[in-house]
């Protein structure tokens, strides 16, 4: 009989770790349900993980699924998330030049800028509510910036994405992805009329090419993956980061008196509560059997890489959050052909904005008792709604990080 993840409550929306501790435990792979998702397959173990995420023939295409018509209509476009190779392979070539490291490097200036603007808006009242006033907006403004949205819709364009995340609410949730899909749909329309030097400007040239280019609905789903691989990664990463330091004060200290630590910090962060709880639902093409574990055609497969990235198989005392430790063979941003596009990207944005939040802000500290943080439901994208904090910022500071 299935486990019903649902019935664990908030406790498990919390920290779903000890869960799925006990579950690696029993074995890597286990029949599931949720109240939003039915029944589907769970796998665990970091190893297992990695190998699913390899295994062709485990399918991101929902039209392998024997029971799923589609995927709630909370996506908008044909996307490279849901398809496979050689189409998937199409799609994320035709992007993938923007997410190169010397293009990523050359953000650099620009997303310091934003963190210190950010900051000089934040700091003076002494508290704040991180993730909305820092955590989210940060990357919003990249990835605004990146697909050319003008800075007058991102509110809008902010919460929209927020409601269309959201598995609890379908109904507002299906209303924003039509406010979404009309949105893009105009954007696109736009950059047409009058190209930019934006993302957006170079896949429609690349668009109304012809030849090997984008469909509109390949389009439409290009530029929502693109916000949320930009966006709610990154955001979840400065957050859930931010919280791990301020819960360990001897990690916060050590991070403090050497800034050499802050790669691997960042690493850590992503292993020890990373921004991705699960990776987007696989489809078994044919009967298929993992750790010895048989399941049939046509089923749904969620590999947890919250789980896999704190198996004690692959790492020592997974759930101590130790800075210093080598986290590498994480999964916090997927394996395979579908690892996350927007990695470095998040990277840069959360070393950036964790150094500069320290630097400027070195009393800072939860101002809430963390058994009452609120997380975000679902078991795809994991951080905390909230997180309010207190601070004495340093004056200046923003003007020193600035000319850095």
């Amino acid at each position: 009989m299935p486990q019903d993840l649902s019935a664990l409550g908030a406790d498990f929306i919390a920290d779903p770790y000890p869960v799925y501790a006990r579950l690696r435990e029993r074995g890597p792979v286990h029949r599931v349900r949720t109240d939003t998702s039915g029944e589907f397959w769970l796998v665990v173990g970091h190893e297992e993980a990695r190998a699913a995420l390899t295994d062709p023939r485990l399918s991101n295409d929902i039209r392998h699924s024997a029971t799923w018509r589609d995927d709630g209509g909370n996506a908008i476009g044909r996307n490279m998330v849901q398809t496979d190779p050689p189409h998937h392979t199409r799609l994320r070539g035709l992007v993938a030049r923007a997410f190169t490291p010397g293009r990523i490097e050359a953000l650099r200036p620009r997303v310091q800028r934003i963190a210190d603007g950010l900051l000089d808006v934040m700091t003076p009242s002494g508290r704040a509510d991180l993730v909305e006033d820092y955590a989210l907006p940060l990357p919003l403004a990249v990835i605004c910036e990146l697909l050319g949205v003008p800075e007058a819709d991102r509110k809008a364009f902010h919460g929209w994405y927020l409601d269309s995340s959201d598995p609890t609410r379908p109904e507002a949730a299906g209303a924003a992805v039509q406010d979404l899909t009309g949105y893009f749909a105009e954007l696109i329309a736009s950059r047409r009329r009058a190209p930019g030097d934006d993302l957006l400007s170079s896949l429609v040239r690349t668009m109304d090419a012809g030849g090997d280019a984008l469909c509109a609905e390949e389009m439409l789903g290009m530029a929502f993956v693109l916000l949320v691989a930009g966006y709610e990664t990154s955001a979840s990463l400065i957050s859930s980061g931010t919280l791990a330091l301020l819960r360990h004060p001897g990690q916060l200290a050590a991070l403090r008196a050497d800034w050499s630590l802050l790669e691997g910090a960042i690493e850590e962060m992503l292993r020890y509560d990373g921004p991705v709880e699960s990776a987007a639902f696989r489809f078994t093409r044919k009967p298929v059997e993992i750790a010895g574990t048989a399941i049939p055609a046509g089923e749904s497969v969620a590999v947890v890489l919250a789980s896999g990235s704190r198996d004690p198989r692959r790492f020592a005392d997974p759930d101590r959050f130790d800075i210093r430790r080598s986290p590498r063979g994480h999964l916090a941003f997927g394996h395979g052909v579908h690892h996350c596009l927007g990695a470095p990207l998040a990277r840069l944005e959360g070393a950036i904005a964790v150094r500069t939040l320290l630097e400027r802000c070195p009393g800072l500290a939860l101002d809430a008792d963390p058994a009452d943080l609120a997380w975000r439901p679902g078991l795809m994208l994991r951080g905390p709604r909230r997180l309010p904090v207190r601070s004495t910022p340093t004056p200046g500071a923003g003007a020193r990080a600035a000319g850095a």
